[in-house]
């Protein structure tokens, strides 16, 4: 069974299937590459608890950045988010994102109750 929470035009926030909860894209406002990635990763944990899961049940993060000079930037909010022992399978990579101001996008599939 396919559960699609948030379901829009173009995309649902969340789509469950089979143990894992894929959260579609999420970005951040703010002026530094450390501002939005804050929020960027509150917007995270607010999909993982909407989709019964958490930072502990992350399976693959895929993150894409503007500018690959950001990547420092990016793992000093990201290294003190991600619970000690439950770091996900991640992949990082340099992209054009949706508005020239967005500096990261992080997309999140996870493992839930």
């Amino acid at each position: 069974m396919i559960e699609r929470i948030g379901t829009g035009v173009r995309s649902s926030k969340i789509v469950k299937h089979n143990g894992v909860a894929y959260i579609t894209g999420q970005v951040g406002e703010g002026a530094t590459i450390q501002d939005q990635t804050i929020e960027c990763l509150s917007r995270v944990d607010a999909l993982l608890t909407e989709a019964g899961s958490s930072r502990e049940k992350m399976l693959r993060v895929t993150i894409w950045l503007a500018d690959m000079s950001d990547f420092d930037g990016l793992n000093e909010v990201w290294n003190a988010w991600v619970p000690a022992g439950h770091s996900p399978a991640r992949a990082c990579g340099e992209a054009k994102l949706a508005r020239t101001e967005l500096k990261v996008e992080v997309i999140v599939d996870a493992a839930y109750d």
